[in-house]
């Protein structure tokens, strides 16, 4: 079990954007590993280089049996789903999900299934319904679901898809996501003091 937070973030339509948005907002020295799918398809991706650039974090596409560390961005490179094995990155080209590979749902998966409440799980800005599943067994298995909310996206199939299906502990525009990733991962905020109102929220 690692000694610090795992946040899963998932990212369609508009997602560039977005995540350039939350990692400008996480502070360095975060207790977090984040691992980041944004749909790419097989098309050359400079997301590493946009995210470093846009916040104070490192950030790479992962490689087989990267060793996940806090304060490093992990995304997942073309044409390859990324998870999780062993406290370490893995790749794979297998099947499409959702239409997707890089897809959201088997890294939230893994994740929920190695870590359980140490997880975090994001679902920004998307078309179609990528991470509902994923989102929804991060929930099961005690870990905290953040969704964009969806009257605030570019596209809000996803985050809609993800409130509807899966639920949500928090329900809130990109601008509050970096802080309440930054409290959860510090321990801040335990699922056990989420307020009703947040559930409310995550739930209309």
């Amino acid at each position: 079990m690692a000694h610090f937070a795992i946040v899963v973030v998932g990212a369609s339509l508009g997602g560039v954007e977005a995540l350039q948005e939350l990692v400008s907002g996480l502070p360095r020295d975060i207790p977090a590993a984040i691992l980041v799918v944004q749909h790419i398809g097989v098309n050359r991706s400079r997301l590493p280089e946009m995210l470093e650039r846009s916040g104070p974090l490192p950030a790479r596409h992962a490689s087989q049996g990267d060793t996940l560390r806090p304060g490093m961005v992990y995304i997942a490179p073309p044409d390859h789903h990324m998870i999780i094995i062993d406290g370490a990155a893995g790749l794979t080209r297998g099947p499409r999900e959702n239409w997707a590979r890089p897809a959201i749902d088997p890294l939230f998966r893994s994740a929920a299934d190695l870590y359980g409440r140490g997880v975090v799980g994001v679902v920004l800005t998307g078309a179609l319904n990528d991470g509902t599943a994923g989102l929804h067994a991060v929930r099961q298995r005690g870990g905290i679901g953040i969704v964009q909310d969806p009257a605030d996206a570019l596209c809000a199939d996803m985050p809609r898809s993800a409130l509807q299906h899966a639920g949500a502990d928090f329900c809130v525009p990109l601008a509050e996501i970096p802080r309440l990733v930054s409290r959860l991962a510090r321990g801040i905020i335990s699922k056990l003091e989420i307020s009703e109102d947040a559930r409310w929220r995550a739930a209309r």
